[in-house]
């Protein structure tokens, strides 16, 4: 029997196109009569040197057709504006070319493999250049435009005059200048119009207002699946709409459009090139190496300059939520690129947090300007900021950051002792620090779970505080009655109640007292917490306490006056009836 025995077979390897389906089939047909032959010849047959050269000839004339058509989809790469994915998906139809190539001509498979890794590493690396670079121009910087902003892509910081970008000045517990920068803004303009110079001669301060730095506000939305996932950003477009991103939003589409193409990549190269495990990654990091080195370049730069902890910390939770959706794809090949982004942010987000931590430690109450009973800009500087990170660090807890984080409240809650310290009265003292302990915790329960550790912290140290308040409002009017409920008390725990027996002009006073004042003294007592507190639920709440305890104490002062000591006092018909006094109480509390 012949080896070769139609004519059609020649006809198809040496004319057809390599794209017709008679072609590749024909090409299956050739490659198993190579291995036919290749038998034969360990066999020493004769029939082997009859047909060898025929092959030989077949096999040149098919490694040439598909050799040249394969180069020729990867130079199509080359052309501008090209969509690559389609040359890409025409060659995975064809993957068996390079599986031929691979069997029978490894130097010309080669010669294919080194042309694609060349092109591709270039289109990659160009495309993520202009891209990145293209991507800058759309980020906030220094101070924006005051003018209005339209833009149809949210999210946007929004438009302000204040310089939003943190510095290596901007920490916790750094003194708040923007009031100051408002005047020096406006005695400059003055200086300008008076010298006949033009307003705007004198370079113009930058207004800077740092409780926007610690504030997450809409940034966290890039957290968001619907963000995390969207589309990536149009940079003209963006300019087109005059349009300005925080960084990680930038981040976010570069590195999106980073994952988006390496998964594609990898599982091209994958089956194309018929390479899986170490290989399929060497191959791949010889397509995207220098991408990707640029990438950890640029985040090089950006890194050692950059101040705002809230944009690394973002960005770090990017990484992880993409390394998580990698892994989901089950695609290894940025596994090693994820590590190193990783390794960059988290040594730097935790030195910010380290400076932010040592700047409140080192703040001088004495520094900071008037005294005022109400919520200090650094306390709220730090309840924006720790709500931010905790919110965040849910979904991936790290207890570095953890750790960090009570750190910064530590001395966030020695700072509030410090400044309460400045008040002379313990009165002024409680108000500051209820009302710091009651802005921190709504900041904090607003994003955190209840039952954070910081949660909790401030719960504590507001409900300790707060009955401690409700004690100093209360001495002034009742501390009469209060001090005679607590001696009685002990005492009767003793047995020795009869020691007060002779007490009788002291308790009518107080009887008498009560029942003349009460009233007036519980109005003038709500008036003066309302105005205290910054918080109206707050202050509601501090009368409504107040006022329950006064009837705890009323009500044991009622309890005393019953023991036999004490039932022979004509006074005790003089007592408010318990009853009637929680219904005039409630008159003085909403919803009591």
């Amino acid at each position: 029997m012949t080896l070769i025995n139609a004519d059609w077979f020649y006809v198809v390897i040496l004319d057809s196109p390599v794209t017709e389906q008679e072609f590749l089939e024909q090409l299956h047909e050739l490659n198993n009569k190579i291995n036919f032959a290749k038998e034969l010849s360990f066999r020493e047959t004769l029939a082997c040197s009859d047909i060898q050269d025929i092959v030989d000839r077949l096999k040149i004339k098919a490694v040439t057709k598909i050799r040249e058509f394969i180069l020729q989809k990867i130079y199509s790469f080359r052309k501008p504006m090209t969509n690559y994915q389609i040359p890409q998906n025409t060659l995975l139809k064809y993957r068996f070319f390079y599986q031929f190539l691979l069997a029978n001509e490894r130097t010309v498979a080669k010669e294919i493999r080194d042309e694609y890794v060349d092109t591709m590493s270039k289109i990659y690396y160009s495309y993520f250049k202009s891209y990145s670079s293209r991507l800058l121009k759309v980020q906030v910087r220094d101070i924006l435009s005051s003018r209005n902003i339209s833009c149809s892509s949210p999210p946007l910081y929004s438009p302000t005059t204040y310089e939003d970008v943190a510095d290596k000045d901007d920490l916790m517990g750094v003194e708040d200048t923007a009031k100051k920068d408002i005047l020096y803004c406006f005695i400059f303009y003055l200086l300008g119009l008076v010298l006949n110079l033009g307003a705007g001669f004198f370079s113009k301060p930058s207004l800077k207002s740092r409780n926007t730095i610690f504030t997450l506000g809409q940034r966290g939305a890039v957290l968001s699946p619907a963000e995390l996932e969207g589309p990536i950003l149009i940079p003209h477009a963006a300019q087109r709409g005059d349009c300005r991103y925080p960084y990680e939003t930038l981040f976010r589409s570069q590195h999106y459009a980073l994952l988006d193409n390496g998964c594609r990549e990898f599982l091209f190269l994958s089956d194309f090139f018929m390479v899986t495990g170490n290989s399929a990654l060497d191959l791949f990091n010889s397509v995207m190496g220098k991408t990707l080195s640029m990438f950890l370049k640029n985040m090089s730069t950006y890194v050692s300059d950059c101040y705002d902890s809230i944009a690394i910390f973002l960005c770090i939770h990017i990484i992880l939520r993409f390394k998580a959706i990698t892994a989901k794809r089950n695609i290894p090949a940025l596994d090693k690129y994820w590590e190193a982004v990783l390794e960059m942010l988290w040594p730097r987000f935790e030195l910010i947090l380290e400076m932010n931590i040592q700047s409140i430690r080192n703040t001088d109450p004495q520094k900071l300007g008037v005294l005022d009973t109400r919520p200090h800009y650094i306390t709220r500087r730090y309840a924006e900021f720790s709500s931010a990170i905790v919110s965040i660090n849910q979904t991936f807890p790290n207890e570095r950051t953890n750790a960090l984080l009570g750190q910064l409240q530590i001395e966030v809650e020695n700072f509030v002792l410090k400044m309460a310290a400045e008040f002379p009265s313990r009165k002024d003292q409680l108000i500051f620090l209820i009302n710091n302990y009651d802005m921190m915790l709504g900041v904090l329960m607003e994003r955190a779970a209840d039952d954070s550790k910081e949660v909790e912290g401030f719960q504590q140290l507001l409900l300790a505080r707060t009955q401690e308040f409700i004690e100093e409002i209360l001495a002034p009017p009742f501390g009469g009655m209060i001090t005679f409920v607590k001696e009685s008390e002990a005492l009767m725990e003793k047995g020795q109640l009869d020691k007060l027996k002779n007490d009788e002009v002291r308790i009518t006073q107080l009887v008498r007292g009560f029942s003349s004042t009460w009233k007036q003294l519980v109005e003038a007592l709500s008036q003066d917490v309302m105005r205290s507190f910054t918080n109206f639920k707050n202050g509601t709440s501090i009368i409504q306490g107040a006022l329950t305890q006064l009837i705890q104490y009323y009500h044991g002062f009622h309890k005393i006056l019953s023991q036999p000591t004490f039932r022979s006092l004509a006074v005790r018909s003089e007592l408010i009836n318990l009853h009637h006094l929680m219904v005039e109480v409630k008159k003085h509390k909403p919803n009591f």
